[in-house]
């Protein structure tokens, strides 16, 4: 251990930070570049909201998907060689995406795409909490939240100004030199910090994990075309449970789980990690479902769309390293209370939009909600991973981030099947009051999912990060 921790002493953490904060930069503006492009490519492929939602669903789900075997590749291969991998995997998925003659490629470009992305925010947050102490780690995520929220700010006003100027295609070639220029960089500056276990892999908690959230995705995503009584949609739904039921049971009978549910004994984990896919579908959700209501029932551009979108995404990348901070003094629970407050009511605030909503209404409410957001997302997570020793951190990492982005897959799948099964009128024939009215019954959706949350931030311990340390030493010792 001591020599570990001398050997962290020795590395140059800021080259590694910063190589690691551009590969989760790139990974998290690609998939934000896509919330203003969806209204183009719906015209250029001629496909429905629905099945455009799966430009986003797709991305979250395959993530969802790798960040369980992410947990087994950083104990089995180097962090550098991961991390070359993985941002090579994700260039390869940037340039099919760019090339795409049809719909069908360009969300195979998206899978594989995701296949990459998949790895660099859990390894990331894994190397963080290697190299950084219990008492500094919320200022180290609050970096991670600041990129999190940084690549959301210009990538929607970005996205805007492409598509409004030049064909959609061109957001990946403005992806694909950073993405090299990063594995350039990671090649010469990248270091190996995570340990080898080589654990075994097990084949089929893989693949009964993919059916499962497989399942439950598409049977969601189904229901918008149709119907919820439709048998596609049932089938799916239950084939999806039945898998991840298995799936879990079998979980709890390896030595060496894909994913390790024993993390969900601690109270304060479970907590934040619910609290944190509230959050996040709630961020997702409503950057896939105001930039349509915008601009195909609104009349406003995709540049508008994707302005309203960047100041409260500013805003949130300018607070998290802010709340990192706060939080290493007063932990999460008043940040936590505080920030979910502010998303319920700036949520509801959306539940009355019509054609006459003004760019300044939707901009100043969205800045709030981001503002609250910046409060929660971060602070949870480092809370609910303190919680845990050393050992399963890069476990809880990988629950914590699969079910994020599960959970967001399937919210987002959720509120825009809402919005279109609840919409007056679907027809060709369809005034935009009629359909913006399905906008409306999904955030009220999304309101009822933020009161949530804020109730179970209540559950919340109020201790600092070094009470949690002072803690978990004196469990150590006990055990000892």
């Amino acid at each position: 251990m001591e020599q570990q921790k001398e050997g962290i002493q020795n590395l140059n953490i800021k080259l590694i930070v910063a190589v690691l904060l551009t590969g989760g930069f790139v990974s998290i503006l690609n998939q934000t570049l896509m919330a203003t492009a969806i209204p183009h490519i719906m015209e250029d492929f001629g496909i429905t909201e629905n099945t455009a939602q799966w430009l986003t669903t797709i991305f979250m789900l395959v993530n969802g998907v790798m960040i369980p075997i992410t947990a087994f590749l950083i104990e089995t291969f180097t962090t550098r060689k991961l991390f070359i991998s993985a941002m090579s995997i994700f260039t390869i998925g940037s340039v099919v995406c760019a090339v795409s003659p049809t719909f069908g490629v360009l969300i195979f470009g998206r899978v594989i795409q995701a296949s990459g992305a998949g790895i660099m925010l859990p390894l990331m947050m894994t190397v963080f909490f290697t190299i950084f102490p219990i008492e500094k780690r919320g200022a180290a995520m609050g970096l991670v939240g600041l990129v999190i929220s940084f690549a959301p700010a210009i990538g929607p006003t970005l996205s805007g100004y492409v598509v409004q100027n030049y064909p959609w295609r061109v957001l990946f070639y403005i992806i694909i030199p950073i993405a090299l220029i990063d594995i350039l960089f990671a090649y010469f500056a990248m270091k190996n910090v995570t340990k080898q276990t080589f654990p075994k892999v097990d084949i089929l908690s893989i693949i009964l994990s993919s059916i499962g959230f497989g399942g439950l995705l598409y049977g969601f995503s189904s229901a918008g075309d149709y119907g919820w009584q439709s048998i596609y949609v049932i089938g799916s739904i239950i084939i999806g449970a039945i898998s991840l039921t298995i799936f879990i049971l079998r979980q709890f009978k390896l030595t060496q789980p894909i994913l390790e549910f024993r993390v969900f004994k601690n109270k304060t984990f479970t907590i934040t990690t619910i609290i944190g896919m509230i959050v996040f579908m709630g961020l997702i959700g409503s950057e896939t479902i105001l930039p349509i209501y915008m601009q195909r029932m609104a009349g406003f551009t995709p540049l508008e769309s994707g302005i309203m979108i960047m100041p409260g995404a500013i805003l949130m990348g300018i607070m998290s390293p802010i709340t990192g901070r706060i939080f290493d003094k007063i932990g999460a629970r008043w940040l936590t209370i505080t920030g979910l407050t502010l998303m319920t009511v700036t949520t509801f605030l959306f539940t009355n939009l019509s054609t006459s909503t003004s760019l300044t209404y939707l901009t100043i409410v969205f800045g709030i909600r981001m503002f609250g957001m910046s409060m929660v997302m971060m602070p949870v997570t480092t809370a609910g991973l303190n919680s845990l020793s050393l050992n399963l951190i890069p476990h809880g990492t990988a629950m914590n981030n699969t079910m994020r982005q599960v959970a967001a897959s399937i919210g987002t799948a959720i509120l825009v099947t809402v919005m279109t099964s609840a919409a007056l009128d679907t027809g060709a024939d369809a005034t935009p009051s009629e359909s913006i009215h399905g906008v409306n019954i999904a955030f009220y959706v999304a309101t009822g999912l933020s009161l949530i949350g804020l109730v179970l931030s209540f559950l919340l311990k109020g201790t600092t990060p070094a009470e949690e340390r002072a803690s978990q030493q004196a469990k150590e010792e006990a055990n000892t």
